[in-house]
Formats: structure tokens, C-alpha cells, sequence
């Protein structure tokens, strides 16, 4: 088993090579992935799966039934791309201005499609495997758009299971933690409004622009003096937007914020800080102030007896030195939480190598994983649907 699924998914690596590589050229932003859909499913239908398209506005389900057993496996893999200009000097690197698969999920979804195609032609489960290709994970509206569009209910699974390369970790092994893994993110927008006057006059104005200045420094006491240095959380301020000209004080100005928790009860004391910092230095600067509250975050948290099951699996198929069950958490999020509020499973990592960070304009995915990943489905699924 070891070496025949490996060898099994080598064989058409060429060819997912060039699946990834087409996706890479035309990458599409989370809810707009509609020819990047086209692409996956007219590719699952060639193979021979039954293809639900269109859940959670782009999402695609494949299903195919082998047998008579009862049991089913869900694996998912999403397909949105980054708003941020690519600067490599790859020969498939982004056709689109400003826009670029930085994070890998072109190739996530290469692998389940080497995945798709390896089951297809051996057939080698009794069961139902189905294919989630999720939409939107950037924005962390793609998993719950899902769920809501009733994914669970349609396409019944026993448990999901994910996955997800990730550079500094060494190449082609496997990593799994049981447990709280990544951190609930919550991406909220501030905007601040004052009243703009000529730069000259700046007492006939209320600046926003320095109003905002001291929010974002306010903000930053929320972890430095409200969390305990043993528990996990970020407050990010990412994006401050106001005025174009230097001779005005501006009427407005938009302040975007990513925050972090690891602890459902923290995360919810770290945003009452947010909520109340926001208010009052507001009020000092005499600004009026919204606060948009995105998607509520969640907690990815895997399931003990999926993640040593999984792990045990990979081992099988890769080898004792290709599995590590010690990783340690991240800070980073990931929508996948929401399908495991839902169903038991478990989330992994790839290791992707000595490469820049995911989401860096000159971030690589390192094809040489393409294999390895889709081997890695290829066995969950086929252990689990004996």
C-alpha cells in the first residue's frame, strides 16, 4: 500500500502540474471563482463523479458511491485566490493585475483532483467519498456559505477532513495536532467620521486621521495589558485609509482589522475591548465612529481520535519519518473550523519547504508536494471505506 498509491499519483504528476498551472494563471477572489469552478467540476465529471455545482454561490460537491457501504468520507480543498500583485518569474505566474493564488489553494485543489482521478480508475473503497471544493476561505465566507446552502444535509459525511501546505515546514511531510489548532479570526472595519476643513485650518476641522492614529495605538494595549501572557491573541490594524491630499484634513477615514483568538471566552473579551477602546477615543476626538463586525470567528479545533487515526493513516502510506503529531498551533484562521463545528475530522499540514510565507507577493507552492498530497486522500479514503 505504501508505495502503489505514491507511485499511483506520480504517475499523472505531469498532468497536475498543469491543472495548478491554469489555475495559477487565472486566479479569481473569493465568491468570484465562477470559471475556476467551471474548471474543477468539468474536470470531476470527466472522471466520473456525480457533480453538485453552484453550493454556497461557487462551491462544488463530487460524489461517487462504490459498493454497498454505508459509510462516507468527506475531503475538502478550496480555490479562491489573494487581492495582492504576484512578483515571481514563474513560467505559469498570474495573468491577472494584482491578483494571485499566494497562499496555495490552486494547488490544494490539484491535489484532490490527483485524488478524484487516482479513485476513479482504481475504485479500491467501498463507500461514498465526496470532493468538497470550497470557495472563499480568505474571507472566511466560503465554509459557512456551504454549510448554509445545506452541504451536511445534501452530501451526508461521516467526518471531513482538510488540508493545507505550509512553508518553514520540511517538505513533503505530514504534520497533525489534536485539539485547538488555528485561531478564530474576526476581520472587522472601523470607520471613523469627522469634518473636513483646509490643512491651514485645521481648528475649523475634526481630524479623523488623528483620531485613527491614536485608535491604532489604543488598540494595541487590548494584548500588551489585558491578555495573560499564557493565552494566544492578535489585534492587527492592516489597512488605515483616509484623504489623498496633504493640505486637508479629511472627512473620513476606514481602519480594518484582523483579530485572533484561541479561546472562544477570550476572543469575546478581547472584542468588548475593542468595541469599548473604539467608543472612547471617538468621543475624545469628538469623531463619530461604525463598527462592522464581519463573519463571527471560530475556534479550528480537531477531533482527538480523527487526527491519530489520519496520522496513523499517513504513516501507512508514507512512512514513520513522514509524520510528525507534535505541531504547535497557529495563529493564522481558517473557515474549515465551521465544517468541524459541524462533523468530526481533522485539519493537517504539508510541509512546503524553505519558501516564502503564504500570503507574500513571491510565495511559491511547491509543485514536488502534488503527489504527496493527493496520496494522502487517496489513502484516507481508502482506509476508512475498506
Amino acid at each position: 500500500m505504501k508505495t502503489t498509491i505514491l507511485e499511483g499519483t506520480k504517475a499523472f504528476q505531469q498532468e497536475m502540474k498543469q491543472w495548478m498551472d491554469h489555475m495559477h494563471q487565472n486566479p479569481e477572489l473569493a465568491l468570484e471563482e465562477k470559471a475556476t469552478a467551471e474548471y474543477i467540476a468539468e474536470k470531476v465529471k470527466s472522471f466520473g463523479f456525480e457533480v453538485a455545482e453552484g453550493i454556497g454561490k461557487t462551491g462544488i460537491v463530487a460524489s461517487m458511491t462504490v459498493g454497498e457501504n454505508k459509510k462516507s468520507i468527506g475531503l475538502r480543498a478550496d480555490f479562491d485566490a489573494l487581492p495582492i500583485q504576484e512578483v515571481n518569474n514563474l513560467d505559469y505566474k498570474s495573468k491577472v493585475e494584482g491578483k494571485a493564488h499566494l497562499c496555495g489553494h490552486d494547488g490544494h485543489t490539484t491535489m484532490l483532483l490527483g485524488a478524484a482521478k487516482y479513485l476513479s480508475q482504481s475504485k479500491n473503497f467501498n463507500g461514498t467519498v465526496r470532493l468538497i471544493f470550497q470557495p472563499a476561505e480568505e474571507t472566511m465566507q466560503g465554509g459557512p456559505a456551504m454549510i448554509q446552502d445545506g452541504l451536511f444535509e445534501k452530501f451526508p459525511v461521516d467526518a471531513v477532513y482538510g488540508m493545507h501546505n505550509m512553508p518553514g515546514l520540511e517538505i513533503g511531510k505530514l504534520y497533525f495536532r489534536e485539539g485547538k489548532m488555528m485561531a478564530a479570526v474576526d476581520n472587522w472595519e472601523i470607520a471613523l467620521t469627522g469634518k473636513g476643513s483646509h490643512g491651514s485650518m485645521p481648528e475649523l476641522g475634526i481630524d479623523p486621521i488623528v483620531c485613527g492614529a491614536s485608535l491604532v495605538m489604543a488598540l494595541q494595549t487590548i494584548v500588551s495589558r489585558n491578555v495573560s501572557p499564557w493565552q494566544n491573541s492578535v489585534v492587527t490594524v492592516g489597512a488605515f485609509l483616509s484623504g489623498n491630499a496633504g493640505n486637508a484634513v479629511p472627512q473620513d477615514a476606514i481602519l480594518r482589522l484582523s483579530i485572533r483568538n484561541m479561546d472562544a471566552t477570550l476572543r469575546e473579551q478581547v472584542l468588548d475591548r475593542v468595541r469599548s477602546i473604539t467608543k472612547a477615543q471617538a468621543e475624545a476626538f469628538n469623531c463619530q465612529y461604525e463598527i462592522k463586525e464581519g463573519i463571527p470567528g471560530a475556534v479550528l479545533v480537531n477531533t482527538p481520535e480523527n487526527t491519530h487515526w489520519a496520522a496513523k493513516v499517513a504513516r501507512d502510506v508514507f512512512g514513520e519519518e513522514k509524520v510528525v503529531e507534535t505541531l504547535h498551533p497557529y495563529m493564522g484562521s481558517e473557515d474549515f473550523a465551521f465544517m468541524l463545528q459541524k462533523k468530526q475530522g481533522t485539519y493537517c499540514m504539508l510541509g512546503n519547504g524553505d519558501t516564502p510565507m503564504v500570503h507574500h507577493p513571491e510565495y511559491i507552492f511547491n509543485q514536488e508536494i502534488l503527489p504527496i498530497g493527493a496520496a494522502y486522500w487517496v489513502g484516507l479514503t481508502e482506509a476508512y471505506l475498506q
